[in-house]
């Protein structure tokens, strides 16, 4: 029963809409006026709804980014280190670059960047037998609060 009210009540609308649809262009053919823009009875609440929406989406997926970056990059820097240890047992010590163990390896290729789009500061002590791996973080500034850091030791 529900249905069929909201039924008759939707045709209804519908008929509304269209009746002021026509008298709203017959008085402008009349008064020789541009079309004006006639809005579908629920056009402008979706509008409405629309326009807070994008906001709201925006705002949940920034918030919920916001320490994602520091967790991916944690996740890559650990990555790293067990590829710098690998590389240690191999051939003895660490490589003097992090080009070096990246190689040509297309896999690999992903371990240049922090989640910054920041290259890492990759440091090793003059017997090669330690090294620091540094993120500059957020800010991109290095030796600040937010950097991150793993080292050999």
């Amino acid at each position: 029963m529900a249905d069929l009210i909201s039924s008759i009540l939707e045709i209804f609308l519908e008929i509304k809409y269209w009746i002021k649809h026509g008298k709203q262009r017959k008085y402008e053919k009349e008064n020789n006026l541009p079309k004006k823009i006639v809005w579908y009875p629920y056009s402008k609440q979706f509008f409405i709804l629309f326009l807070i929406f994008i906001p709201v989406c925006f705002l949940f997926f920034y918030v919920t980014n916001i320490g994602k970056n520091k967790e991916n990059t944690e996740k890559i820097m650990i990555k790293i280190s067990k590829l710098l240890e690998d590389e240690k047992k191999q051939f003895g010590k660490y490589p003097s670059e992090l080009n070096t163990l990246i190689r040509n390896n297309p896999l690999r290729k992903g371990l240049r960047l922090d989640s910054w789009k920041t290259p890492f500061v990759y440091t090793i002590t003059k017997d090669g037998k330690n090294y620091k791996l540094i993120s500059k973080g957020g800010d991109r500034k290095p030796n600040t609060e937010d950097d991150i850091s793993f080292s050999s030791k």
